[in-house]
This record gives structure tokens, sequence and C-alpha cells, in this order.
């Protein structure tokens, strides 16, 4: 359903997640002298002030969330606003493939000059997921596991792809791999999960502090 007032909310949202992934970016990478660190740590208190003027409680879901379909806008891997993400751009399919863009600049750096191994499991984590979630089988991990094949470089563009597996009940499997782009073929991580999708009632009770319906992750072939 279009809704005018929540897409205006979230261009502003993904403007300014923006501009704070950009100083995220320049905070990392500066070698300013200290009277100019200080000064741009008054600015930022400042106005980090001004966005606490009105808060959501820490189980408050968004007003330009979806929880529905899993739509998080300050989802910490792709949300637009989330000063946090990446981010990954995810493209998915309805048969359980989906494939996601990214590149990882030097907040995520681990070893010098390469990606952290845990932002790497976490973008393969979060494509295992939405791979299940594109082919209906919403759930939350259970179990992942990645094999670290080659050293991710920062600053190059990569590819995440994966793919739902097996569907049993409640559970679904997925796998997936990192790669970069200009080389799909060449591996540098794989990754497998098995989700499992909550019962309604286990879903009323996990989410009952945000008050609100999340089905995104809950088991839809269940009744009620």
């Amino acid at each position: 359903m279009v809704d005018p007032e929540r897409d205006t909310r979230r261009d502003a949202v993904g403007s300014l997640g923006a501009a704070l992934r950009e100083l995220i970016d320049a905070a990392v990478r500066t070698e300013v002298p200290l009277d100019e660190l200080a000064a741009v740590e008054s600015v930022v208190r400042a106005q980090a002030d001004r966005l606490r003027a009105t808060q959501r409680e820490l189980a408050q879901i968004a007003t330009i969330d979806d929880p529905e379909v899993g739509e998080r806008w300050y989802n910490p891997v792709y949300g637009p606003g989330s000063p946090l993400a990446p981010p990954l751009l995810v493209t998915e399919s309805a048969d359980g493939r989906v494939t996601g863009e990214v590149t990882l600049g030097k907040a995520y750096e681990g070893p010098p000059g390469l990606g952290h191994g845990g932002v790497t499991a976490t973008l393969l984590d979060h494509a295992l997921a939405r791979a299940a979630r594109s082919a209906g089988h919403g759930g939350l991990t259970a179990t992942l596991s990645v094999r670290y094949r080659r050293p991710v470089p920062l600053g190059t563009p990569l590819l995440v792809r994966a793919e739902l597996g097996t569907t049993e009940g409640r559970r679904a499997t997925a796998i997936g791999r990192l790669t970069t782009a200009a080389d799909p073929e060449t591996v540098l991580a794989e990754g497998e999960a098995v989700l499992v999708a909550l019962r309604p009632e286990q879903a009323a009770e996990v989410f009952a502090p945000t008050g609100r319906s999340v089905a995104a992750w809950t088991d839809r072939s269940a009744p009620g």
C-alpha cells in the first residue's frame, strides 16, 4: 500500500543514513590535528542531542519499517538509515535465490586492508536468511557455519550469493558464497545456515515488547 508520508520519511532517513556513513568513513580514516578532532566531537555530540529529542524505546519498531515482510530501515547490514550498514544491496527472486552487492570501507577492517571475519559472516548470514524468506520460509538462524577461503579486500565490489537448500517443516537450510564482482568464480568465503521459523504463539511471545504483529520470522504454514 502506498503511504506518501512514510515514503517521504524513508527518503529523509536514507539521506541521513548516507551522510552518517560518510561521517564514519571520514572518522576512521582521519589524521587531522587534535584541536580539529575536539571541534568535530563537539559538533557531533550537539547533533546527537537534537536527534534524541524524540526517540523510540529499544523494542519499539520504527514507523518506516514493515515487520510483516521484514523491511527494516535501520538494519545494520542493509538498512538505508543505518550508519552501521555497508550497505548490502540485495536482489531476490521467488525461487529462493538472492544476490547481494556491497563494497566494504575502512570501518569494516580486520587485518590491515582486509575485511573483518565477523563482517563476512554477517553478510553471509543475512543473505542466507533472505534466500529462505524469499521462498516463503521465514525464520531465525539456528546454526551458521562459515568457511573462509581467501582474504576479503576492502574497497572492492563484492557479491554475496545465496540460495535455499532443503526444507522440512519449520526448518530450512541455505547455502551461499562471497566473491569479488570482478571474479565471481573465485570463492572468498562460503556459508551454510539452518533457519527455524517461529510458531505463531512463539513469535507473539518473542516480539511482544514491540507491540506489533511481526510475521516475517514465523511459520506461515501454521494455523492462526
